[in-house]
């Protein structure tokens, strides 16, 4: 049997996408990844097939930079990290107006080229991830069931009225104007209607008698596969989401690293992991921040700095752990706390370890992924562009005390992530459903 796997040419995708794959290496069944090249290190890492597949202009080995990146994307990045720097509302706006570009980039090209693939590689089974909507339009055009795998807060996919880019929920201590608010809804539904347009027309395209969508956003395969935990979602909208598994969380297995072996063998205070993910790294001011409020307190921390010069960040404790890239798993497994953006990877992975957040999210469903954390007492979010080093400190002390009920609902949470795997449940739910179905 043959998995095939297509991802955006991202690490932070192609990670947990190639760790569900996992689950049919180990059942001795045949992995194949279509991604293109900046990450095919991480699929030679896993030992999977490869297929060049170049789902957009931009690319993230891991951590990403602007001076690496296509004329065009480059721009377009600065853009997006100077409105992380205006606010939230204004950050949302640049990311619903980049929103065609980004993710129905050459749709037609791409859904052949797809196609092309999945005649040579002849798969038993497709994964994909969701937001590869050329990708899918191939898939779909073509007649090839696939599973859908969001990587994100389940709001990415909207239901019902819920118009995507839009949050559907936003942390207590976020105040957006009213009017700010209703032009933000606005642009999101003109972005969809135009971007549902698009897909349509594309989709014509392929297969002339294609039913045409009513909202692309909406659309999904075959199966989605989440991969959030079931516990942070609201019933009343998992009653309504098309046919699903809660995948939990996707954890990667990490190679040992002697560096940190030896950091964490060093002595017995708390541990802090602080990441702002391969994107958000940028963001060197909040670093700075972060840098000064855990300085004084009694724990010893883990700072991956990504694009940020560990320089930029003042003074910082020769018993600290800096670097651009830390293996995050690994450190998890030892942390009391972790400060993090609120990306997909860093909320599971943290869950499944146990460990609680203080969250500075910046964009996308990052807000609603923050806002559930709150609700279950398990992070606490702050506005990352205002919070004061103060706020900070305070926010990573409650946090290390946390205790009672939010403690032990983090603690069973994390028993039950790490007894089902995200991958052994991704392969649980295709052997419900028979091959070529």
């Amino acid at each position: 049997m043959t998995l095939l796997i297509i991802s955006p040419d991202y690490a932070s995708h192609l990670y947990p996408l190639a760790t569900l794959g996992t689950a049919w290496a180990q059942a001795g069944e045949r992995v194949v990844v279509a991604s293109g090249p900046a990450t095919a290190h991480i699929v030679t890492e896993f030992g999977f097939e490869r297929e060049h597949l170049q789902l957009g202009r931009g690319s993230n080995p891991g951590t990403i930079r602007v001076d690496q990146q296509p004329t065009g994307e480059d721009d377009a990045l600065r853009g997006f990290f100077d409105a992380t720097r205006r606010g939230m509302v204004d950050t949302l706006r640049f990311q619903a107006q980049a929103r065609s570009n980004d993710l129905l980039y050459n749709p037609v090209a791409i859904a052949r080229a797809v196609q092309r693939i999945v005649a040579r590689v002849q798969p038993d089974q497709v994964i994909v991830d969701h937001l590869a909507f050329s990708a899918r339009l191939g898939l779909l055009s073509a007649g090839v069931p696939y599973a859908d795998v969001l990587l994100g807060h389940p709001s990415a996919l909207p239901v019902g009225r819920e118009v995507y880019g839009y949050p559907p929920a936003w942390p207590a201590v976020f105040s957006p104007e009213p009017q700010e608010l209703a032009l933000l809804e606005l642009q999101c539904e003109a972005v969809r209607d135009e971007f549902t347009a698009q897909w349509n027309d594309a989709l014509r395209e392929l297969d002339p008698n294609a039913a045409p969508s009513r909202d692309a956003f909406q659309e999904c395969g075959d199966l989605l596969l989440l991969n959030y935990p079931s516990e942070l979602h609201p019933q009343a909208r998992t009653d309504v989401l098309p046919p699903h598994v809660f995948l939990g969380s996707a954890v990667r297995s990490e190679a040992e690293d002697p560096e940190v072996e030896a950091w964490l063998a060093q002595s017995s205070l708390p541990v802090v992991y602080v990441s702002f993910g391969s994107f958000l790294s940028v963001r060197g001011d909040v670093l700075a921040r972060v840098t000064s409020a855990l300085r004084d307190l009694p724990v010893r921390v883990a700072l991956a700095v990504g694009a940020t010069s560990p320089a930029d960040l003042g003074p910082v404790p020769d018993s600290w752990l800096v670097r651009g890239f830390l293996p995050q798993v690994r450190l998890l497994q030892q942390a009391a706390l972790a400060v993090t953006h609120g990306g997909n990877n860093s909320v599971t992975e943290a869950m499944t370890a146990g460990v609680p957040l203080v969250v500075l999210p910046f964009s996308t469903d990052q807000f609603a992924g923050a806002a559930a954390l709150d609700a279950a007492g398990v992070g606490t979010s702050l506005p990352p562009n205002t919070a004061t080093v103060a706020d900070l400190r305070d926010a990573c002390e409650r946090m290390l005390r946390l205790a009672g009920d939010p403690r032990a609902r983090l603690d069973t949470l994390a028993e039950a992530l790490t007894a089902h795997p995200g991958a052994a449940r991704a392969y649980a739910a295709f052997s419900r459903v028979p091959a070529g179905s």
